[in-house]
């Protein structure tokens, strides 16, 4: 199970995107994907979002059963800490200053 979320993200990636998942909610998509489409769609979610962020969240073997990647401008931050994921929500004039996190 894959979910992305994009923000600011123009037509052109929206619609390729829901080529490849389901768009529940404006910005929100969610699929089963390959791991190699999974990681061409990361890819192409970070090149073209400009000024807003993405996050993906996608199944692993892992502690917690998934990983967290994140890339962009967002409000919160996503932290590994001993192996788990952690998101710390940022004052509002702090998270401009956070730029393309990536894990």
């Amino acid at each position: 199970m894959v979910v992305l979320i994009v923000e600011s993200a123009p037509p052109s990636l929206r619609g390729e995107l829901s080529k490849w998942m389901l768009e529940p909610r404006a910005g929100v998509y969610v699929g089963t994907i390959s791991g190699a489409v999974r990681d061409l769609l990361w890819e192409k979610a970070c090149a073209q979002v400009d000024d807003g962020g993405c996050i993906m969240i996608h199944s692993a073997a892992n502690e917690q059963g998934f990983v967290i990647r994140s890339w962009g401008d967002t409000s919160r931050v996503v932290e590994e800490w001993e192996g788990l994921f952690l998101v710390r929500r940022l004052p509002a004039r702090q998270w401009k200053r956070c730029r393309k996190h990536r894990w």
